[in-house]
């Protein structure tokens, strides 16, 4: 469900003290993209008003959005993880803080071809890196904060979709999407069944069980207990005060469940971080180190109130809701489907996709569930390129 960058997957000896350190210096109060920053790859498009389910109207909102390939071929949209954003292949820079998350997947002669497609990956709505959300400003010129609109994934996907025809887009050849992006890609499917003949459902569920919407919840008030979040009005906070305890605790508990017991376990083991003793002595074991460096890292590249607004989202996800049932709303789905799930996966189990692929009404790529059996849990769906590549070419090719 989560972004993840190259020093995810470093052993540990890598994640050192000092680098801890050198990340934890006074990160801003928020580490959304502001208006003002630099562009990089992103570009922009406004939507027209969009009403919520809530009955509420959100005006005057953007999507960030990055595209690779010639808009002339065939259109894919690819949809993002929780933690995600519109930057799935490209450098790191000082514009998008993080390298891409799906490099080896997206480009030229790799499994969704930029010669051959026209890739869009589109930031969501209520995302911190361009598009509108919680840390833009409002029509008084003031983040909306904690009195940005609550949103579900079916908003943000009539939002996708309103954003897909303003730039032109009005039949995808493929909708892609992973972990809250499979999500979005449910969704698209039963809203906008004429728009694509395509689908790819990767480690995501087709609802969010109790069990998920409680991990969820911990989440959500792990920010709201840190003093600074101060009930989501931080942004004029000066660096090192805005709510990066909370925040980056949220990180680090949804961090496991992201990943296996085994490979935390064969990874770490119970080795120390350095030559102290967490035995009583004051210092920590390596499991922990590594906590602590990406929920610093993290609060360098998101904002507390986006975090709030997609999570809750997320946990609104139920493709039956008032459509009379799981099976009968995956039965109307008739796209040709590609639908994969993890062995270790304790996130998004298994279960999930196997009641997706038993119940769409589509034909399956290959006529199956696709099972990967990886040691990296949910975050397999990003590390596993090699085999989620050719599964995703497979599909395309169909």
């Amino acid at each position: 469900m989560e972004f993840q960058t190259p020093e995810d997957t470093v052993p540990s000896a890598f994640i050192t003290d000092e680098l801890s350190r050198q990340l934890v210096g006074r990160p801003p109060a928020t580490g959304a993209w502001r208006d003002g920053d630099s562009v990089g790859d992103r570009q922009f498009a406004p939507l027209p008003t969009i009403v919520l389910e809530s009955g509420k109207e959100l005006s005057g909102a953007k999507i960030a959005y990055e595209t690779w390939g010639d808009p002339a071929n065939p259109a894919v949209l690819v949809f993002h993880a929780l933690t995600g954003d519109s930057h799935a292949i490209g450098a790191a820079s000082k514009a998008h803080p993080t390298e891409g998350w799906w490099v080896g997947v997206i480009g030229q002669g790799l499994s969704i071809d930029t010669d051959k497609f026209y890739v869009i990956a589109p930031n969501m709505l209520g995302g911190c890196q361009g598009s509108t959300g919680p840390s833009s400003l409002d029509k008084h010129g003031r983040e909306y904060g904690s009195k940005f609109p609550f949103l579900t994934i079916r908003d943000q996907v009539v939002a996708a979709k309103a954003f897909t025809d303003v730039i032109g887009i009005t039949e995808l050849h493929a909708v892609i999407g992973g972990s809250m992006g499979g999500m979005h890609t449910l969704e698209w499917a039963y809203l906008y069944p004429k728009s694509t003949s395509r689908i790819a459902v990767i480690a995501a569920p087709p609802v969010s069980t109790a069990d998920q919407i409680a991990l969820n919840s911990v989440q959500i008030e792990a920010i709201k207990i840190d003093p600074a979040f101060d009930k989501g009005h931080y942004y004029d906070a000066k660096a090192g005060l805005g709510p990066h305890r909370g925040l980056a605790l949220a990180r680090r508990m949804a961090l496991l469940n992201y990943r296996s017991p085994s490979e935390l376990n064969d990874r770490f083991e119970r080795t120390w971080q350095s030559g102290v003793s967490p035995v009583g002595g004051g210092g920590k074991y390596a499991v922990e180190s590594y906590l602590d460096f990406h929920g610093n890292k993290f609060t360098r590249r998101f904002d507390a109130n986006s975090y709030i607004t997609l999570v809750e989202a997320m946990s609104s996800h139920d493709i039956g809701r008032d459509r009379g049932g799981v099976a009968k709303a995956l039965g109307k789905i008739k796209q040709k489907a590609l639908v994969v799930g993890i062995t270790s996966d304790r996130l998004f189990p298994l279960s999930g996709q196997k009641v997706i692929a038993e119940s769409l009404g589509g034909e399956l790529v290959g006529g199956k569930l696709h099972v990967i059996d990886s040691e990296y849990g949910h975050d397999g769906f990003l590390i596993e390129t090699q085999i989620v590549g050719p599964l995703l070419a497979k599909l395309l090719k169909s």
